[in-house]
């Protein structure tokens, strides 16, 4: 694919999207936007280098990763955004969680290798060295012995396995002792500290189908975890947790969807639970240009907005392919296709298919952005921390804490540790590594 380069960036590997002005200029473009509400622009308005591209850029879906359903190359998106500090008003207490299954789906195998070595990225999670699942468990059962619990062995074996070495750990204790570590481990920890040991516990395509349905359990739903996960996984992992949702819930994940939402947005969630997004790796560049001009003239171009063109075009094509679009479409449109979704659309929709622009971008920084406003200002969302921390431990955390840094001139780290305490924050500065 032939790259275009923009006056005014810095070189960074690849061309920085256009849109975005170089650190220390005020965010001038385009007028009708906010300084401070263009993607990956830091509090403040004044923008960073030009959206940096990472040195080898990972799209989902990549022929390399489908036969690898427990990574994660699809990106994770908090359930809150720039603009609306708290979380959402149905975001449930995390003192207590008594609606977590008791999982050990033994007989469904979920977990699988993680894809962050087919996509130039890396995880701060490797598996262990001279492993030993019998070994661990009894590790694990001596912490948990007798009076209180010694939380930091727990946090010194969970933070240096892999998912995969953990299953293996789950399934030696129950060999040894003839009980279920999860039950052990919920008997033993609360609050934070649970959510995230459970998640940590979790094969990685359960843990997307059970975030799924205790998103739309109960009164009201949770869209933000609904576009989190649905927007950005590949179709191989899509159509595995609508497996999963279906064998571990007994329920169909399209027509809970359908009954939780509604209108634009419901359409594209429908289609994105499709799993059925093209993923040829390479670029048509004519067909750029089409989609470009089809999506001018089905918003900014007319009154009112087509929505299902752009549905259409945001549900199909490749990560690299919309890429492709977004940059015919600024060169053509003298606006960024993200500016122009802002202005045409609103509400969960609108996050949704922004979402899908962003990811096509440049996914480590996009979870950075994530991971920052679910801290700034007052109150932490716990769960989207865990989230976020949990599933993309093995694929691209690396990446992701360097894009923090050079956005927001601290560390993830430093952050964390403010924000955070106790035995919570220390088995999250582990598995990000200082």
């Amino acid at each position: 694919m032939q790259r275009m380069s923009y006056p005014g960036y810095p070189p960074t590997g690849y061309p920085p999207f256009p849109g975005y002005p170089p650190a220390g200029q005020e965010s001038s473009f385009p007028p009708s936007v906010p300084p401070g509400h263009g993607f990956g622009v830091p509090p403040g308005g004044a923008g960073f280098s030009g959206y940096p591209q990472p040195p080898s850029q990972s799209y989902g879906g990549g022929p390399a990763q489908v036969p690898l359903p427990g990574g994660f190359p699809g990106g994770q998106m908090p359930s809150q955004y720039p603009g609306g500090q708290p979380t959402y008003p149905s975001q449930i207490s995390t003192e207590s969680f008594p609606s977590y299954p008791v999982f050990s789906p033994v007989s469904l195998d979920y977990s699988s290798e993680p894809a962050a070595m087919t996509q130039g990225t890396q995880g701060t999670i490797r598996p262990a060295a001279n492993f030993d699942a019998m070994r661990d468990a009894e590790i694990l059962r001596k912490a948990m012995k007798g009076f209180g619990t010694d939380e930091q062995a727990i946090v010194d074996v969970v933070a240096n396995r892999s998912n995969d070495q953990r299953q293996k750990i789950k399934a030696a204790f129950k060999t040894s002792y003839g009980k279920d570590l999860i039950k052990d481990l919920k008997s033993e920890l609360s609050g934070n500290m649970e959510e995230l040991i459970l998640a940590l516990f979790m094969p990685p395509t359960y843990y997307d189908a059970w975030s799924l349905r205790k998103a739309m359990q109960g009164a009201g739903t949770q869209e933000r975890v609904l576009i989190e996960i649905l927007c950005t996984r590949t179709n191989q992992e899509i159509r595995e947790i609508v497996r999963c949702y279906q064998s571990e819930f007994g329920r169909d994940l399209e027509k809970d969807i359908r009954s939780d939402t509604s209108g634009h947005f419901e359409r594209l969630l429908v289609s994105m639970c499709q799993g059925n997004r093209d993923e040829n790796q390479s670029v048509n560049h004519q067909m750029a240009q089409e989609d470009a001009q089809r999506l001018y003239q089905a918003g900014e171009g007319r009154l009112g907005t087509d929505e299902s063109c752009f549905n259409m075009i945001l549900a199909t094509r490749s990560f690299p392919q919309l890429r492709a679009t977004m940059e015919a479409y600024s060169r053509m449109a003298n606006r960024d296709l993200l500016s122009s979704v802002s202005r045409e659309f609103s509400g969960y929709v609108e996050s949704g298919l922004k979402t899908i622009l962003q990811c096509a971008l440049n996914r480590p920084a996009f979870f950075a952005e994530r991971l920052y406003y679910a801290m700034k200002g007052a109150g932490t969302d716990d769960s989207t921390l865990v989230r976020i921390v949990v599933t993309r431990s093995e694929i691209d955390l690396v990446q992701i804490k360097q894009m923090f840094t050079q956005m927001y001139q601290k560390t993830l780290g430093t952050m964390i540790a403010g924000d955070t305490s106790g035995d919570y924050r220390r088995l999250l500065l582990a598995i990000v590594g200082q």
